[in-house]
């Protein structure tokens, strides 16, 4: 069987982590797993997948995602492949254009709970008419499956949720970094992994170390559009010498290790891949109580209320690191990660591909 993703770029993302780890596993298991980017710029996923022995199709360095150029790229390989399986709104729309008259059977994967276009009746048609020549989606989430299911009605195909997966081993065994010990020596160490992107809410997170003691020191990974912003915030506050933006790592996992307390501040998600990564390390995770993060950390992790940094900084305050209450929500976090095991993952692409 020869399989072939389709996403915007191997930038810093979820969905672009996700083509890291499953595509190797896909091809150790006898299935071919390709992979075509519109937007070939070199990370450090696009080498890491490479070193891995992934065929990389890319449309050129800095090509733009909306280039309709990109459609017909896209024909020029389609039928070389059983099955194509998108990620993404460009990716989405334009495979969907580019496979009239071809005829491959598509798939594609809901990252998020919620996307405006929804609300948006021009944009919303034509979303309905690209699910439609969908064979299957798959959504990351029951919430997200709710949500899409609640906008396609009637016209809806055939849906089925499949949670993202993580290797969880791999981040609860990482060897600690060092270096956030070098940079802010005997502090306390806040993290939070996730692009600088309208959806997330790293400004929650910033303002609330505002509130906390001088001790406590955040460290950003990611790369994004609203990165300077958030630069500027932490300097309006006075606290950029207890900011740390660290940009795209490829050391995620020792990075969270290293760490006193793991947050994902966010408006809405799909199902947080640095979530569930970020659970998975033995170390307390606080979220946004928000769709998405909300199903995944109730009752193990703690919420604290959208965009609310005074509860946030108490809720951070309120746990030192050598508490029984802060050894008992780590240990919860890391047996709700469990659950999200990349193994699982690949079982039910695995499954819904040779089912169709």
């Amino acid at each position: 069987m020869k399989i072939l993703h389709v996403i915007t770029s191997l930038r810093t993302g979820g969905a672009e982590k996700l083509m890291v780890d499953i595509l190797p596993r896909m091809n150790n298991q006898g299935i071919q797993a390709d992979l075509c980017i519109f937007d070939g710029v070199r990370t450090p996923f696009y080498d890491d997948i490479r070193s891995k022995g992934v065929n990389v199709i890319d449309f050129g360095v800095d090509n733009s995602v909306y280039n309709p150029q990109n459609i017909s790229r896209l024909r020029k390989i389609l039928r070389n492949y059983d099955i194509i399986h998108t990620h993404n709104t460009s990716p989405q729309f334009f495979t969907a254009i580019a496979n009239i008259g071809i005829g491959k059977k598509l798939v594609t994967t809901e990252h998020n709970t919620y996307n405006r276009r929804r609300s948006w009746p021009g944009f919303a048609a034509i979303d309905r008419w690209m699910y439609g020549k969908y064979k299957s989606i798959i959504c990351i989430s029951d919430k997200a499956e709710e949500n899409l299911r609640n906008f396609l009605g009637s016209e809806s195909a055939a849906i089925t949720t499949i949670y993202n997966g993580v290797d969880i081993n791999s981040y609860a065994n990482a060897e600690p970094s060092l270096e956030l010990e070098q940079i802010a020596p005997g502090s306390k160490k806040i993290i939070m992994v996730a692009a600088f992107r309208p959806q997330k809410d790293q400004a929650t997170l910033i303002k609330a170390i505002k509130q906390l003691p001088e001790d406590f020191h955040l460290f950003l990974v990611g790369e994004g559009e609203c990165k300077e912003e958030n630069i500027r915030l932490s300097k309006q506050l006075g606290i950029g010498h207890r900011i740390h933006f660290m940009g795209r790592r490829s050391d995620v996992a020792q990075l969270l290790r290293a760490s006193d307390y793991v947050v994902m501040s966010s408006h809405y998600e799909g199902l947080s891949l640095s979530s569930v990564e970020g659970m998975s390390v033995g170390k307390p995770f606080i979220a946004s109580d928000v769709d998405g993060l909300r199903e995944v950390v109730k009752g193990y992790g703690v919420l604290f209320p959208h965009q609310d940094s005074n509860y946030l900084a108490n809720t951070i305050n309120s746990l030192p690191c050598d508490s029984e209450n802060y050894l008992h929500i780590a240990e919860s976090c890391q047996q709700r990660a469990k659950q999200y095991d990349i193994d699982n993952m690949i079982k039910g692409y695995l499954s819904l591909y040779k089912s169709i």
